[in-house]
C-alpha cells in the first residue's frame, strides 16, 4: 500500500509518500513541499497547487491521499478558513485522480508517533526521523507533518486487515 500524506497550506503544503514494503517496513517515497508565492492572488495560488498536487500524484501513483482533518480554534478563525481552501483543492485532485481519500486529525496523527496528542513541531521531527532511520529530521515541519499523517493512515490501514 502506498499513501501520500498532505500537510496543506496556502504558503507551503508538506507532503510525504510512504510505502508498506513486502517484509511490513515502512518505506519513505518521497517528500517535499509545494511552495506557493505569497504575492500571488488566493485563486493564483489555489490553480498552483493544483497543478502540483496532479502532478505528485501522477508521478507517485499513491493508492491512497491521506490529509489532515480540519481544526479550527476559536482564536484563529481565519486560519481554519484558509487551510479550508488548500484542503478542498487536495480533496478535489484526489478524486478526480481516482484515488481513495481518508483524513485524519491533528491528535491522533501525533498521538500515534509520539504517544502525546499535543506534541510540538520539533518532537514530531524527531519523531518522524527515528522511526524510518532518516539522518536528520524533516524540514520544514511541514514536510515532517505530511509524513507522520501518511505513516498514521498507512499502520491504521494495516491494523484494518
Amino acid at each position: 500500500m502506498r499513501i501520500l500524506g498532505i500537510d496543506p497550506g496556502l504558503r507551503i503544503t508538506g507532503y510525504g509518500c510512504i510505502e508498506r514494503g513486502g517484509a511490513g517496513e515502512e518505506i519513505l517515497i518521497e517528500a517535499g513541499v509545494v511552495r506557493l508565492r505569497p504575492g500571488d492572488s488566493l485563486p493564483r495560488r489555489l490553480c498552483e497547487l493544483e497543478a502540483d498536487l496532479c502532478a505528485l500524484i501522477e508521478r507517485l501513483s499513491p493508492d491512497m491521499v491521506c490529509v489532515e482533518k480540519l481544526y479550527s480554534h476559536y482564536r484563529h478563525p481565519t486560519t481554519a478558513i484558509t487551510m479550508g481552501h488548500a484542503r478542498g483543492v487536495t480533496l478535489l485532485v484526489a478524486e478526480r485522480a481516482g484515488v481513495g481519500v481518508s483524513e485524519l486529525g491533528a491528535t491522533e496523527v501525533k498521538k500515534s508517533l509520539t504517544g502525546n496528542g499535543h506534541a510540538g513541531k520539533a518532537q514530531m521531527q524527531d519523531s518522524v526521523r527515528a522511526q524510518l532511520g532518516l539522518a536528520a529530521a524533516p524540514s520544514p515541519p511541514d514536510v515532517a507533518d505530511a509524513i507522520a499523517i501518511a505513516l498514521c493512515a498507512v499502520r491504521r490501514c494495516e491494523a484494518a486487515r
